[in-house]
């Protein structure tokens, strides 16, 4: 879509030349941006120019993914024997409607920072507990959870001026089993509801829900619970919402089947080890 209200595209090749404002705001892929009116913008400043590499490999043995990483390159990080839990990222990735050529544009930082319901990387950044490196318009920086950072559907702790640099995934997690699930209405719809959890080498379970609830609902125990306790976490969600894609209540039923497939799918993993 065209956006008949900017009069200047910016490309910044040092953080100072961001120059930010209400009406001035950054540009990832674009994706999304591209695809409704935004009248209310003069000005867009495309973050790609920077040249940020799309994810390195930390000293710590933790992961970091640059806001500009595109889809397509987050899904083609090789395998490690140290991050397990890689392929939940190919899974949130695929959990999202798009052609090839969103694939290849849509970035990361702009999937969480847009804060849809229907954004899977979100789901990922709760399961796997990462941690945005959002830059502050003094200069300076902030670090804030992606569960956390997303309030409700378009609204994160975001403020006008800020970006998201990067997405940072500690060693603990990379290296958890992991479990997936989704559901939609339709073999090729918008999900109902996506579960993405992990299980620590200490026993430690991590779920998080997102697709069918307004923000990111992440359920913790110290150990893997009994479906009972599961069953009644997920059921205490406040969250859930109804629109054309699913209605809350059985945005709720089928997500307390999927998490208990979950469940048994890393207890069964637990106990073959």
């Amino acid at each position: 879509m065209d956006l008949p209200t900017l009069t200047e595209v910016r490309l910044p090749t040092t953080r100072v030349e961001l120059a930010l404002s209400d009406t001035v705001i950054p540009l990832g892929g674009g994706t999304w941006l591209f695809s409704e009116p935004q009248d209310h913008l003069t000005g867009l400043v495309d973050l790609t120019a920077l040249g940020w590499t799309p994810w390195e490999r930390r000293p710590d043995g933790g992961l970091s993914v640059a806001a500009t990483c595109t889809i397509a390159q987050l899904t083609r990080i090789p395998a490690d024997p140290g991050w397990r839990a890689l392929p939940l990222f190919r899974q949130c990735a695929e959990s999202l409607l798009q052609s090839f050529k969103v694939w290849n544009t849509a970035t990361v930082g702009g999937n969480i920072a847009t804060a849809l319901a229907a954004g899977a990387l979100i789901g990922l950044g709760g399961a796997l507990d990462a941690e945005l490196v959002i830059w502050t318009p003094d200069g300076g920086e902030r670090r804030q959870r992606v569960a956390d950072a997303v309030l409700a559907q378009r609204t994160t702790t975001l403020v006008p001026c800020e970006v998201i640099r990067s997405i940072e995934f500690d060693s603990v997690p990379l290296a958890a089993r992991t479990a997936f699930r989704r559901i939609a209405l339709s073999p090729l719809g918008r999900a109902g509801t996506v579960l993405a959890a992990r299980q620590d080498a200490d026993g430690a379970f991590v779920l998080c829900v997102t697709g069918g609830t307004t923000r990111p609902e992440v359920v913790r125990f110290p150990s893997l619970p009994s479906a009972a306790e599961l069953a009644t976490a997920v059921a205490a969600i406040p969250s859930w919402f109804t629109d054309a894609h699913g209605a809350a209540d059985w945005r709720e039923a089928v997500s307390r089947l999927l998490a208990e497939e979950i469940r048994q799918e890393l207890a069964g993993a637990e106990a073959a080890r």
